[in-house]
Formats: structure tokens, C-alpha cells, sequence
């Protein structure tokens, strides 16, 4: 990515996280309600209110951007820069009262991710990537670890019941190569690949604000994030999404979705 990041976003967007924090810490684990949107995933107050926080904000500092959110919908989306909002990815870990959520902040230029946070407010865990920046780990820098194939790797995924069909198939194709696999974390995953801790993740059915945040982290630690077809992400990908943090293992994991063999 040729642009470097300005600091005035970066620091709006930690202005950003921390508005989203002070929602969604007010409600975690106590009893609010759990409604069920028309594509029957989860929504409480602290989605809500989360988000809502985030929009105002925008539209103060930056009234030409756009913007596109899970609870609230696109403002104009076609802007040159949009923020991308995802005020609880894994609200279901959330209403469960585990820590294993984060909110997702993208902001995207020309289609393309500029800069992204994953906050995890409970625990006060925030990483930070930006173009032409490292990323960072609670202002720490990170780094991903080096694995040399992906028979030794450590796979991540939200959940195996995500993949339908042909999908299902392929991601069982990897998860039978590698060392060992895991489940749960949404994004926290990709927090902890980017932090060198894990090695893949590999998922199905993301919309636009589940995976726009992660690029600019993964990528700003070294890693490797992309499609299953190894095109970069952006507003137009079609969801599916494989983050490795060695380059090694990305191309064995894209080899074995695509059908071969490693």
C-alpha cells in the first residue's frame, strides 16, 4: 500500500475506540436484552449504542467521509474515505460474557483499508495497523511469528458450522494439514495471529465490516490477509478470508482451498 497513514486518523480513530469502549463496557455482563436482526444474528444495546457513539463522532470531525456500520447502515459509502464500523464483532461471545470480542474500526480509501483498530475494551487490549506504519499492540510494536509449512501451523476460526458446501470442504482440507486447530475469537484471533501467537486463520461469510479493520493490522506485523484466491481485500471481496502470519504458510493454506494438495 503506497499511502501512509496521517496521525490526525490515527488518533481520531483511537478516540473512536475509546468512545465504543466506554458503551459497550457499561453493559458487559449484566442482563440487556438480545434481539434477533432479519439475518438472524444477535443484537443488544451495546451494539447499538456503540455504534451510535462512533457515527456522531464521525460526522463532527469528518462530515464528507462516508460510512458503513452493521447496526446503522451506509452514508454514502462512495466517498473517497469511508470508516467501516463493526461496534461488537462476536456479539454472541459478548452476550456469553466472554472477552473474546472486539469492535472493528476501518477506515478506507478509494476501497482500500487505510487503517484499522481491534479493540477489546474489557481487557483493555487495543492493536493498531496503519499504512506505512508497524502495527501495534497497546502502543507496543508486533511482529507475526515464522512458521516454515503449514504441517506445523496453529489454525483459528471462528466457528466450523460458518462453512457451507464446497466451502466446508475446502477449510476441511486445511484443517486436516495442519498441527492443530482452533475455535472461537472473531477478530480476537486476528489480534493474536498478528501478535505472533497463532499462525492461521482461515473463514467464510464475512461482510464488508468484519474483515476491512484486520488488513492494515495483519499486514503492518508482517503477515499475509487475503481472499481464498490470494487477492487483496477491500470493499468488493466476497467474504472469505485467509490471514497467515507467514508467508510459507499462507501459500500452502491457498494451494489446499483451491483444491490441491500440499
Amino acid at each position: 500500500m503506497s499511502d501512509i497513514c496521517p496521525q490526525d486518523y490515527i488518533d481520531f480513530a483511537h478516540a473512536l475506540a475509546d468512545a465504543s469502549g466506554a458503551a459497550i463496557r457499561r453493559h458487559f455482563r449484566t442482563p440487556v436484552s438480545v434481539e434477533d436482526k432479519a439475518d438472524a444474528s444477535p443484537v443488544t444495546v451495546a451494539d447499538r449504542e456503540a455504534e451510535a457513539a462512533m457515527r456522531t463522532m464521525i460526522a463532527e470531525r469528518y462530515p464528507a467521509h462516508g460510512v458503513v456500520g452493521e447496526e446503522f447502515g451506509n452514508r454514502d459509502e462512495g466517498a473517497n474515505e469511508v470508516w467501516v464500523l463493526d461496534p461488537i464483532d462476536g456479539t454472541r461471545a459478548f452476550i456469553a460474557g466472554k472477552p473474546l470480542f472486539g469492535t472493528l474500526i476501518a477506515l478506507l480509501r478509494q476501497g482500500r483499508p487505510l487503517l484499522g483498530i481491534i479493540d477489546q475494551p474489557v481487557l483493555g487490549e487495543r492493536w493498531i495497523g496503519a499504512a506505512g506504519r508497524a502495527s501495534l499492540f497497546c502502543g507496543e510494536r508486533i511482529e507475526t511469528r515464522s512458521c516454515a509449512g503449514i504441517d506445523g501451523a496453529l489454525l483459528n476460526t471462528t466457528s466450523p458450522d460458518l462453512f457451507h458446501g464446497a466451502d466446508r470442504e475446502a477449510f476441511g482440507r486445511v484443517s486436516a494439514c495442519v498441527r492443530d486447530a482452533l475455535y472461537g475469537g472473531d477478530c480476537y484471533a486476528y489480534g493474536l495471529l498478528a501478535a505472533g501467537h497463532i499462525d492461521l486463520v482461515v473463514e467464510a461469510g464475512l461482510k464488508t465490516y468484519d474483515y476491512c479493520a484486520l488488513v492494515p493490522v495483519v499486514e503492518g506485523a508482517g503477515g499475509c490477509i487475503s481472499d481464498w484466491q490470494g487477492n487483496a481485500l477491500g470493499a468488493g471481496s466476497d467474504g472469505r478470508v485467509i490471514a497467515a502470519g507467514d508467508r510459507r504458510v499462507h501459500a500452502g493454506a491457498l494451494e489446499l482451498l483451491s483444491g490441491g494438495t500440499n
